[in-house]
């Protein structure tokens, strides 16, 4: 019988994959919300195969340069990677894996959702309720903004910005995009291509952004940007937090320069800036993208496969390294 495979899991999952976990792996497992310490994490890595992480552990150069020489495998339970030194992971020749493709259904409807929510004023609504102070239909009462037939932009047409795209042509808004290099045709699928983000600005009166984090997208959207927006423009963000510039957000959001947001992301979550607490026109979500039990088992399954297959010594197409 081939010996089974030690990993060292970061985080509570389902109950499923943890049995699955306890029944296929000889397993240390952090079956906790919190994040597990970087001394403890190094300490159960002895021996282990695999560490089996989230976006929410900071895997960096410190922490790779202390790990046994027995992790050969890190897969991260997310689409984003910039919590993991890739490069240091390459230099001790561990291989980094990732679970693209899953997640964008779930995602991009939480784009939705929250393109929804902001443009309706969900949030208003659900105080006015909730405070025993409603009074009754009246035409002026909680008046949002239109969405069927409006301009959309995307920045970062990626998997889930495809899908999002799709999922809108439904209200039969007019897309339109900007990425680094345009799309083919196929995947553009009638979307309108921008060269610069100025030019997809000046035409979003809904931006949704989902663009992965890097040195060159942080506070992307600032003062500047924001100001480059229709009237009244609604913005959502379901890719990192450090795209915003918060203050900036917060002041357009309080002067009416904005009409509203949609956030599931934040600069330094969990905490987040309190300005968009006092705030009636910010919907927010706490970083619930892909949080479906579907989307989240499957990407379990993926990561574990995968795992399963580098260690086996087998090519895997979600391996970053």
């Amino acid at each position: 019988m081939s010996r089974r495979l030690r990993l060292v899991v970061t985080r509570a999952l389902p109950d499923a994959v943890l049995a699955h976990i306890r029944a296929n792996y000889d397993a240390v497992i952090h079956d906790s919300d919190t994040p597990f310490p970087a001394d403890a994490l190094v300490a159960a890595a002895q021996g282990a195969d695999a560490l089996f992480v989230t976006a929410m552990d900071k895997i960096d150069r410190a922490l790779i340069a202390r790990l046994p020489d027995s992790v050969k495998v890190i897969g991260t339970l997310s689409v984003g990677h910039e919590h993991i030194d890739k490069e240091a992971a390459r230099q001790r020749g561990i291989a980094v894996l990732y679970t693209p493709d899953i997640l964008s259904d779930a995602v991009a409807e939480m784009g939705m959702l929250l393109l929804l929510g902001a443009a309706r004023r969900v949030r208003e609504g659900d105080v006015l309720l909730r405070s025993g102070t409603w009074r009754g239909w009246s035409p002026t009462q909680l008046l949002g903004q239109d969405v069927t037939g409006r301009r959309l932009g995307i920045f970062g047409m990626g998997r889930i910005g495809r899908t999002l795209a799709r999922q809108a042509r439904g209200f039969l808004m007019e897309i339109h995009y900007h990425n680094r290099n345009r799309l083919a045709p196929d995947l553009e699928a009638g979307a309108t291509y921008h060269p610069t983000f100025a030019g997809l600005l000046a035409v979003s009166d809904f931006l949704v952004l989902a663009a992965p984090a890097t040195a060159e997208t942080r506070r992307l959207l600032n003062r500047e940007t924001i100001a480059q927006l229709p009237p009244a423009a609604i913005v959502v963000n379901i890719a990192r937090g450090d795209l915003v510039d918060d203050e900036a957000l917060i002041e357009a959001l309080r002067s009416g320069r904005l009409a509203a947001a949609g956030l599931d992301v934040f600069d330094g979550e969990p905490d987040l800036n309190p300005g968009y607490l006092a705030l009636p026109n910010v919907f927010l979500q706490p970083h619930q993208g892909s949080s479906t039990l579907g989307t989240r088992t499957r990407m379990c399954e993926l990561l574990l496969m995968s795992i399963d297959a580098v260690c086996a010594g087998a090519p895997v197409s979600n391996r970053l390294v």
